[in-house]
């Protein structure tokens, strides 16, 4: 390729580039991310490297490749040609669906050279009462490729391409036409103000942090709270307060990271989707940016606790859209800009395919905090990730310098602090 085939990256494919630019070798495949999906009972090998193949050419993200050789000019080629899929199928039991994903996505993409994402088919086998089981489908992609939003558009656009062959239609937009928005005289005006957005809560935020209490210092570690019935408390507490069940959850977040921080003002860091306008809703990239929002009143009563986030939030990610690059240069000028003291993203994913199969009821999951040894440490000190699945509430924390102890403390006691506000 010439070098006038490449651009600029979009805003979110270079958040994801600055927060991996420097990563050793050795870590190069956390930035990957997998999943194991469903395929309809009957579907062959052949099937699913056809819609595959259709996916690809409608969502140009699949099919790009950069130019990382300058890092602090990096660029992504225009997209390649659409050409078929190769695809691997894998009978069963040469290797279980799941600790498949983990070793396809522990290989690291070589991003100017491959396509970011790899895929295996596993046949369909015998169920241990000899019923034959459905195929699944192993995906797995680089995180600048997509996020969980675009993620979930893939498996609704493969299993549509699956159900009706031909129906995805013409090639979509992709993240060098989102670039070229946001690089235009509109776009450049709306980094402005976003860097000005920044300028001002940096301004004003507080040295608040949580204290080290790990047994190693640089640790991390990752505990995440499955509980049934913080869904209910969190959805009453958000009616109470006329707000979202994302800014209840980060309300009983922030009272309790305040509580430790012992302040009364916090600095928030925030994922914001950027996912608002029409045209871009569904582009498949990765579009998330961290964005900045001061929280006064931490000690407030919760219900007011959670409108102040909420409206917090919701002038926060006017801004998402930013150059990580120029917020980097406002952060270091002297004396340095405060670290956020907690971090946090209440993940959201399109609705189910109205046309899809339906959901099979959840059994309800007792209250409990487990452990794992986290895929990837890229990301703040003391980060939070909620997600519900109309059943279930999970709330993710990975932290440093904090160890097991307090990572456990402040999720139990953001389940607490829920039911107790219901």
């Amino acid at each position: 390729m010439r070098l006038t085939d490449a651009g600029p990256l979009s805003l979110g494919q270079l958040s994801v580039w600055h927060d991996i630019r420097d990563l050793p070798k050795s870590r190069r495949h956390e930035p990957n991310n997998a999943a194991v999906w469903d395929l309809p009972p009957g579907t062959g090998p052949d099937a699913v490297r056809g819609a595959l193949t259709a996916l690809a050419a409608r969502h140009p993200s699949l099919r790009t490749r950069y130019d990382l050789r300058d890092p602090d000019a990096p660029r992504q080629w225009l997209p390649d040609d659409a050409r078929p899929v190769e695809l691997t199928a894998v009978a069963p039991g040469e290797g279980e669906a799941a600790e498949l994903s983990l070793r396809l996505a522990a290989e690291p993409f070589d991003l100017g050279r491959q396509d970011g994402w790899r895929a295996r088919v596993t046949t369909e086998g015998r169920t241990a009462d000899g019923r034959r089981a459905p195929g699944r489908l192993v995906f797995v992609k680089h995180h600048i490729l997509a996020d969980a939003w675009a993620q979930e558009v893939l498996r609704r656009d493969l299993l549509r391409e699956l159900a009706a062959p031909g129906s995805l239609g013409e090639p979509a937009p992709g993240p060098a036409d989102l670039a070229a928005e946001q690089y235009g005289p509109d776009g450049l005006r709306r980094q402005e103000a976003a860097l000005e957005y920044w300028r001002r809560v940096l301004d004003r935020a507080p040295a608040a942090r949580l204290p080290a209490t790990g047994d190693v210092p640089g640790e991390v570690v990752q505990g995440t709270l499955r509980s049934s019935p913080a869904l209910p408390a969190a959805r009453a507490l958000a009616d109470r307060a006329g707000v979202s069940v994302a800014s209840a959850v980060l309300a009983a977040y922030v009272r309790a990271v305040g509580r430790r921080c012992a302040s009364g003002a916090l600095l928030v860091q925030l994922m914001s989707a950027n996912r608002f306008s029409g045209r871009w809703k569904d582009l498949v990239t990765s579009m998330n940016e961290w964005v900045p929002a001061l929280v006064d009143g931490v000690d407030a009563d919760l219900t007011t606790l959670a409108r102040t986030v909420h409206w917090g939030s919701l002038r926060a990610v006017r801004h998402g859209m930013h150059d990580v690059t120029a917020v980097a240069a406002l952060r270091a000028r002297p004396p340095g800009a405060p670290e956020a003291a907690c971090a946090f993203n209440h993940v959201a994913v399109p609705p189910a395919d109205p046309g899809g199969a339906m959901p099979r009821e959840a059994a309800p999951v007792a209250p409990a905090v487990s452990f794992e040894t986290p895929f990837t440490t890229i990301g703040p000190r003391c980060y939070a990730r909620s997600q519900e699945d109309g059943h279930t509430l999970t709330v993710r924390l990975t932290a440093r310098d904090t160890g097991r102890a307090q990572c456990a403390a402040l999720l139990w006691e953001v389940h607490d602090t829920l039911l107790a506000a219901a």
